[in-house]
Parts: structure tokens; sequence; C-alpha cells
């Protein structure tokens, strides 16, 4: 069985878009889940665990750059609770890799795809969860 990976993103940053996100869904099929969000700060450490235990191998959230928040430190606060997900996955016996944050760059053009792509590169090096050797896997 192929990994699933989930992918919690803002939206409001360049090379987010509705089409952007068509673009990486069809080329990725089933391998992935993008959840969009309003604000990278909207993100809860409750969202990536929902997914670890339904239907994903890894979960990642994608941020803005640092300074550049609509909403001025969604970016920052997303990045504290990412800190806590992680020490929260690594007390229940998971690999702290699972989880992760990926702050833009802000350089232009950097595309949803393009990130989608590193990310699904580094997951690749996990095993397949074992969450899932117990359980049926959510589609």
């Amino acid at each position: 069985m192929e990994k699933v990976i989930a992918f919690f993103y803002c939206q409001n940053t360049p090379g987010s878009t509705e089409v952007d996100r068509q673009v990486v869904e069809k080329k990725y099929g089933n391998n992935i889940r993008l959840f969009p969000m309003p604000c990278g700060g909207r993100f809860e450490p409750v969202h990536v665990m929902r997914a670890l235990e339904s239907f994903a191998d890894a979960a990642y959230v994608i941020t803005c750059p640092v300074g550049t928040c609509r909403y001025f430190e969604g970016n920052l606060r997303a990045q504290k609770r990412m800190m806590r997900t992680k020490e929260l996955i690594e007390s229940i016996g998971l690999e702290r890799d699972r989880v992760d944050i990926y702050v833009r760059s802000g350089k232009s053009g950097e595309k949803l795809a393009n990130i989608v792509e590193e990310l699904l590169d580094r997951a690749s090096s996990l095993p397949g969860s074992p969450v899932f050797k117990k359980t049926e896997r959510l589609l």
C-alpha cells in the first residue's frame, strides 16, 4: 500500500490557489490530501492527530513566509503549535518526522506543487504508519 500524506496549507500565499490545488491533486491522486486554511495560524495539533489516526502516514503544515502573514503572526503560532505536536507524536511512540511545518521562502514563483513534491520526497524515507497495521485506513 502506498503512503498517504496530509497537507494543511495557508491559502493566502501566491501559488496556493484553487487551480494550483487541483493540479496537485490530479498529479498525486489518492496519495495526498490537501486541506486549505485561511491562515497557518488556524492549524491546531488535533488536525494532524486526526489525519494520522484516520488516513495519513505523515502530515505537514505549509505557511506563508515569516513577516508576511496577512494576520500578522499566524505562521509564528503555527510553528509553536507544531513544536508541541512533534512532542506529542513522539510521546505516543511515532517518529517526530511524521509531522512538520514548511515555512515558505517568499521566492516568487514558489508553487504549492513544488512544496508538495519536496515534502513527499522527505516522507518517502519514513516507514508506513504502524497505526494502519491494526486498523483500516479511512479513505
